[in-house]
């Protein structure tokens, strides 16, 4: 049975910066790491918030959205963006909360509240460090708060049973990555869904950016695990960044994560097949190598299109390095 995380509470404790600086101190062993994993409950507990604008089943067709915010720095404007597409379930993927490239700020609850919805927030990663070197300018402490990063799920109306699921994978971060090194695992945030044709399971994920084909695939098949144990027959909308050709060429179809999940009834949606999901921002490469990472995956709806949209503010300011995702849900197939 897959392990799954349903504890939630209305803010995470987040170990202290004296706790913090001791475990930087640390050997980089994957035994440690596993320790400390468990140790620390921030890293299987939900944080849940908002404030939904409806407390009634959400009616077709609905508007979702998947967006890698790449650490959350604009979240009004994020929101702003997600407004102009009236998006009615929303999933994030690097979201920041308490660190000092993003103010200390919780960019999630912020755009939860600028939208009238709630939200799941769950903890990916402890950052035992400031961010990459690209990103440390940004920093207006020498300091995190809280040190979170992770990923989240937001609707306009009540999410049901959140639950958070950590996908396979060593501690790379925690063991190899010197210049951002982290404490924790790549994970899925998702709740049931109430809709005017019954419930469906919402999930927002992002796989590992330095894995493989095969990693990528193994994590796919937990969530895909998790979804035939607990939530068998309901209709499934996955959503985030699956970095897939990362590392592994410019052809998704390579990617088996795909044929895995039309094994198991699910189908693809990522907009034109040649409209990339990355673009160059404020943090990222001025010129960035063009990619195809973001996608949903459906099983049981009826999903009538699926668009990607610049990630830029009305002065075209770049928000994220990631476009935004979305894609129309018309209802729920017999």
């Amino acid at each position: 049975m897959p392990e799954l995380f349903t504890d939630c509470v209305p803010a995470l404790d987040a170990p202290g910066r004296a706790e913090r600086a001791r475990i930087s101190g640390l050997e980089k062993a994957n035994h440690i790491h596993d320790r400390l994993q468990q140790e620390l409950g921030c890293l299987h507990t939900i944080e849940t918030g908002g404030r939904p604008d409806r407390d009634m089943p959400l009616a077709f067709p609905f508007t979702a959205a998947a967006w890698n915010l790449q650490r959350g720095l604009f979240p009004h404007e994020s929101a702003s963006r997600l407004a102009a597409e009236n998006a009615d379930v929303v999933m994030l993927s690097e979201m920041d909360n308490g660190m000092a490239r993003t103010a200390q700020r919780h960019p999630t609850a912020e755009i939860a509240d600028d939208l009238a919805m709630a939200y799941a927030y769950g903890v990916e990663f402890i950052e035992l460090g400031l961010g990459n070197a690209a990103e440390r300018p940004f920093c207006t402490d020498d300091f995190n708060a809280r040190g979170f990063h992770g990923n989240a799920l937001l609707a306009r109306t009540p999410l049901v049973s959140p639950f958070m699921l950590p996908l396979s994978g060593d501690p790379i971060w925690f063991s190899r990555d010197k210049d951002q090194p982290r404490i924790g695992a790549r994970m899925a945030i998702g709740a049931q869904i109430e809709t005017a044709q019954g419930p469906l399971v919402a999930l927002s994920t992002h796989l590992e950016s330095h894995g493989d084909i095969a990693l990528r695939e193994r994590q796919m098949a937990d969530i895909f695990a998790l979804v035939d144990w607990h939530f068998s027959g309901l209709p499934v909308l996955i959503g985030g960044d699956l970095n897939t050709v990362n590392r592994s060429g410019g052809d998704p179809d390579v990617e088996t994560l795909f044929s895995l999940a039309a094994d198991k009834g699910y189908e693809r949606h990522g907009g034109p097949a040649d409209r990339m999901t990355t673009r160059p921002s404020l943090i990222s490469e001025e010129r960035p190598k063009q990619m195809k990472l973001d996608w949903f995956l459906s099983r049981g709806l009826d999903i009538s299109e699926s668009r990607v949209i610049d990630a830029l503010d009305a002065d075209g300011k770049p928000l994220s390095d990631h476009d935004l995702l979305i894609c129309t849900v018309a209802g729920v197939r017999s």
